[in-house]
């Protein structure tokens, strides 16, 4: 019998139980004791159980189970998605947690991280989308598996809120003279995110027969972007087509008269790119060198091209847009989406607003 208790001449009981074995073959045992034969009976009990559950398959490490789920999601998500997932893991969380059994995963452990993760200076919000991805790989341990995790004393840091302002008036205002008088494809592109709210993704995207000028709409079903190589070695990346950010980001869009009659001065076959004028793909990165240098020209302040959506956004909202539909347009889930990340009013719509009251009596 491998697990045995005797006793010893001091008059304690010892326990012993099977822990592995050596390379020739031979076993290991782990020794236990108690003042009474129960106790070294129960602590045997309690040894040979932790031992089987550590090398049961029930007991996957972190990186066991990362592999598993990875495998399992890649055909239900975008590659985008899953290229996202895979580096966040393979970047930050199996190198502290990898090697750690699913069965250990606490809030405490989870927390030891995220501080770790701060000392090293990341934002609050990536800390925030790492812990998201893992929260999902352990969703897929509790359904597989039926691991527990108590979870909700995790404690995460708080995001601090990006106020991106919208162009000023006068910016505005020399940089739409500038693509007026210099319209081509590019200015066309500028002006289509400037009045429309487009990610420069789904700009990149967008083909002639995504534009119905009979019917004056616009239809948004792609986007483009640069993602990583298929291996986490391979630091190679590729250009992907694919469907827009969400399932809302799918719409179809008004198009202003005066964009309506560039449009058609620029048409060119359906298959063609808008911004390429052909059925080469003109990725974000290189359409933002080239917007960069239209600023230039035009003397307008360098900003990232992604606040043209948000000036678009908060002109909607200062010409009395409601914000159900400004939502619709720009794609959003919910419309606090729209008002919490891309509303700015300033201090003068705001009074213009507050007199509006003296109006009413």
């Amino acid at each position: 019998m491998n697990n045995s208790i005797t006793k010893r001449k001091d008059g304690r009981f010892m326990g012993r139980f099977v822990i592995g074995r050596r390379d020739n073959g031979k076993l290991i045992y782990q020794y236990v004791y108690g003042k009474s034969y129960d106790e070294a009976l129960r602590k045997v009990q309690i040894g040979t159980a932790l031992e089987e559950r550590y090398k049961s398959t029930e007991c996957k490490s972190i990186s066991e189970l990362y592999r598993e789920w990875l495998t399992a999601v890649r055909n239900r998500v975008k590659e985008s998605t899953y290229v996202n997932y895979r580096s966040k893991f393979e970047k930050h969380i199996l190198p502290e947690l990898g090697n750690t059994p699913c069965v250990d995963i606490t809030a405490k452990c989870i927390n030891v991280f995220v501080d770790k993760m701060l000392a090293k200076g990341y934002s609050a919000s990536y800390i925030r989308d790492i812990v998201t991805v893992f929260k999902s790989m352990l969703i897929y341990a509790h359904e597989e598996y039926g691991y527990n995790f108590s979870l909700k004393n995790i404690s995460l840091p708080k995001k601090s809120k990006k106020n991106i302002n919208k162009l000023d008036d006068d910016e505005q205002k020399r940089l739409v003279y500038y693509l007026k008088e210099h319209m081509d494809r590019y200015a066309l592109g500028i002006l289509l995110s400037l009045y429309m709210g487009l990610r420069i993704g789904e700009l990149c995207g967008l083909k002639w027969s995504d534009v119905d000028l009979k019917s004056k709409r616009l239809y948004v079903r792609c986007t483009v972007q640069r993602i990583g190589g298929e291996y986490a070695d391979n630091k190679k990346t590729k250009i992907v087509i694919s469907s827009p950010k969400s399932e809302n980001s799918f719409r179809v869009i008004a198009i202003p008269d005066f964009l309506a009659e560039y449009l058609e001065m620029l048409k060119r076959n359906d298959g063609s790119f808008i911004l390429s004028g052909n059925e080469r793909i003109i990725e974000p990165r290189a359409f933002q060198y080239h917007y960069k240098k239209i600023l230039s020209a035009s003397g307008v302040t360098y900003h990232n091209f992604h606040q043209l959506r948000h000036t678009f956004a908060t002109n909607c909202v200062q010409n009395g847009f409601d914000v159900k539909t400004l939502s619709q347009i720009l794609g959003h889930k919910t419309v606090n989406i729209t008002l919490n990340r891309y509303v700015h009013p300033d201090n003068t719509h705001e009074r213009k607003l507050m007199n509006t009251l003296a109006l009413l009596f």
